[in-house]
């Protein structure tokens, strides 16, 4: 069912759509852009308006030599010209014009025949000098160069302040083919809606979000025509504004990248036209997609790089417009204050520990299972002390927890608070003497003899309760003592209303800020819950059709042995995650090579230390490359003569007389190396390869980051 159609996503108002705010300066630009071309192209590359290059050429001249042939070649034909006009070469060449000119011809039928000689001599020979220097290969090139100089100019002026306005007017395909006229719909039997949409297209009152929108909406139609008239009552009815969001928006307030939405395309920069990009990639957009996005990411670099201005916040904006259009949910996370998407764009805002928050976190994800609460809880509070703990992962501190959440869940209704939960795990005896009662009184076996092992355990050597309790009570701190409040519990006045990631099923968009600067390892506990609890509820979805997506930008101390399972697990799910990390160092060591492993996309920025570019360098790996080896050696000679024009050209010279012998040979070499990437880059570009969710994979891309 369309999204308009289905419940509300918590936390999400239905409000009334607004309008456009205007018509457009002029024409149809929207239209325009939808009939602009959109080859197919190899991953990553930016497919709108996008030409291909034309096949390298394994021939071809070096500029600086052709352009030096083409001089030399016009010289020489000159020279020789001058030569034959001035007689200095005889008169040779003149006899075919002798030889064909009747005596009787006047004066001016005689002069009209030399000059038409005259001038076949100057074009054979500006045909034969002209093809020795290649005269017509170089006009080719400076041509080239001019139009696609033109043409990036065109580009870069245009598709910010105005996505959807073409650089030019673009030729209207036939009807049946016109993405304006909406042929699916006609030929799917709703001729009328496809009417109403081609009218409020022409009109300027449709957005590039409403057309993927509604295209979207269609696509359920025909997975399920009992739809079909529901469908063509809300386009009747609203008109672009059919199958709106739950939230009314039809548009974000602010766009800062470049989208096409027809290809849920964000541009994140460009392939710089050098020798160490593969050829088809030279000049050419790169873009992100969720079909890269769905084999997750990895982004490292310093601050002030790009990482969070020209990547995270292009992808965020990009899942934004596509939830709008009901193709996506997005979560992103990042530091309060931190230069993100502005509130505005998002449905759901949470401020952890500010007490101006509407919305809470639900600390144990939405779900009723103990054991699976207690093991995103778990990997949030101790897992980055896994390879410490027994076991060397959080399975026992998971089953530690469990033991305690379960029995207070069946005689409470609900999951303890965290002061609850700190109570029982630092041991209080009221806490857990009350708890036994209750226990007791509702009949329930099971979870005594679950309490029981937990006291049998407590105490003991390798208790993790007192672990647990240290890092929980980083989290029952005065700040959060109205968040984190459990779902089901008593109702409070003035209660926030609590987010989970099970929500994502809705194309919902949820921002989360993270207390930073006041409570530093507060918030890495909560990364990482939020981390664990989206790998879990992405997985879990009974609907996977929308595209589920976490941003985190700083993933410092968040990356886990169980995080990365999780994220494995993602590519199956329809979903993926974002990660921005200042360094690898951020990582735990035996992690950072299974991180780069588990992720498709990497990309490392401008400013990177030696030892994080020699990780990358080790993952994109080597290829096979011709090399040319030149050696010089000094000729020696016993003949006479020969010693004395070698000495002669010595005298001249300056230098001895050498043979050069040149050898070709293929090695395997690096495609970056380390040192490449951590001195040669320079600011705002970055190196990135790319992966879908088919397999395809792109070798490593020097991109300039940002809009042209």
């Amino acid at each position: 069912m369309p999204p308009s159609h289905g419940h509300p996503a918590p936390g999400v108002e239905a409000v009334p759509p607004p309008m456009p705010s205007g018509a457009p300066e002029s024409g149809p630009p929207l239209a325009d852009w939808l009939r602009l071309p959109r080859p197919e192209a190899l991953p990553g590359v930016w497919r709108c308006a996008h030409e291909p290059r034309s096949p390298e050429d394994p021939e071809r001249i070096p500029a600086r030599q052709l352009i030096s042939g083409a001089v030399v070649s016009f010289l020489i034909g000159w020279l020789l010209w001058s030569l034959l006009w001035n007689g200095y070469l005889g008169s040779f060449w003149l006899w075919p014009l002798f030889a064909m000119t009747p005596d009787a011809v006047g004066t001016g039928a005689r002069t009209f025949i030399s000059y038409g000689y005259y001038t076949l001599v100057g074009v054979v020979l500006i045909v034969l000098f002209g093809r020795i220097g290649r005269w017509d290969e170089l006009g080719r090139r400076i041509l080239g160069r001019l139009r696609g100089g033109k043409r990036k100019r065109g580009s870069g002026e245009a598709d910010v302040s105005a996505p959807h306005r073409p650089a030019k007017p673009v030729p209207q395909p036939p009807p049946h083919l016109d993405p304006v006229e909406w042929p699916e719909l006609r030929s799917g039997g709703a001729a009328e809606a496809a009417d109403r949409l081609a009218a409020e297209l022409r009109s300027g009152r449709m957005t590039d979000v409403d057309h993927a929108r509604i295209e979207r909406a269609w696509k359920s139609v025909r997975t399920r025509p009992q739809r079909l008239a529901s469908f063509i009552e809300s386009v009747r009815a609203k008109g672009a504004a059919a199958c709106g969001h739950p939230s009314g928006a039809r548009d974000l307030p602010l766009r800062a990248a470049r989208h096409d939405l027809s290809l849920r395309q964000v541009r994140i920069g460009t392939a710089a036209d050098a020798e160490r990009n593969p050829h088809e990639y030279r000049g050419a957009g790169i873009a992100l997609d969720p079909s890269l996005l769905g084999t997750s990411a990895l982004a490292v670099g310093p601050p002030g790089t790009g990482k969070s201005s020209r990547l995270a916040r292009p992808v965020v904006e990009s899942l934004c417009l596509q939830a709008l259009a009901g193709q996506a949910s997005v979560l992103a996370v990042s530091p309060s204050g931190a230069r993100f998407v502005p509130d505005e764009s998002f449905d759901v805002v949470i401020r952890l520990g500010h007490p101006d928050s509407t919305h809470d976190l639900d600390l144990y994800g939405g779900t009723s299972d103990p054991d699976e609460a207690a093991g995103m809880l778990a990997e949030a509070l101790v897992g980055d002390l896994a390879a410490n703990l027994p076991g060397g992962d959080s399975r026992r501190a998971a089953t530690c927890l469990a033991q305690l959440i379960g029995p207070f869940a069946a005689v409470h209704g609900c999951f303890p608070a965290v002061p609850e939960l700190r109570e029982l795990l630092d041991g209080t005896p009221a806490a857990f003497d009350q708890l036994r009662e209750k226990l007791q009184e509702a009949g329930q076996g099971a979870q005594l003899r679950e309490l029981d092992a937990y006291e049998r355990q407590s105490g003991r050597t390798g208790d993790i309760a007192a672990l647990l309790g240290d890092r929980l009570a980083l989290l029952d701190r005065p700040a959060f003592a109205d968040f984190f409040q459990p779902e089901g519990g008593p109702a409070r006045a003035g209660a926030r209303r609590a987010f989970s990631p099970r929500a994502m099923e809705h194309p919902v968009r949820v921002r989360i800020d993270l207390p930073e600067r006041a409570h530093a390892e507060a918030s890495r506990i909560l990364a990482r819950l939020i981390l664990a609890q989206f790998t879990e509820c992405a997985a879990g979805r009974g609907d996977q059709s929308l595209f589920a997506c976490l941003v985190l930008d700083d993933a410092a101390q968040t990356i886990t042995p169980q995080a990365l399972r999780g994220l494995q697990r993602l590519r199956s799910a329809h979903a993926g995650v974002l990660l921005t990390l200042r360094a690898l160092d951020d990582v735990p060591e035996p992690l950072r090579g299974p991180l780069l492993g588990a992720v498709g996309c990497r990309m490392v920025c401008a400013g990177v230390t030696p030892w994080d570019a020699e990780r990358f360098a080790e993952v994109w790996g080597t290829e096979w490359v011709q090399t040319r080896t030149v050696t010089n050696r000094q000729l020696v000679s016993d003949e006479p003569v020969t010693r004395i024009l070698h000495a002669v050209r010595r005298l001249a010279t300056g230098k001895y007389v050498t043979a050069e012998s040149v050898t070709v040979r293929s090695e395997q070499r690096e495609r970056w190396s380390a040192s490449d990437l951590a001195n040669e880059l320079q600011p705002e570009h970055a190196v990135l390869s790319l992966t879908t969710v088919r397999g395809e994979r792109t070798p490593p891309i020097l991109t300039k980051l940002g809009t042209d």
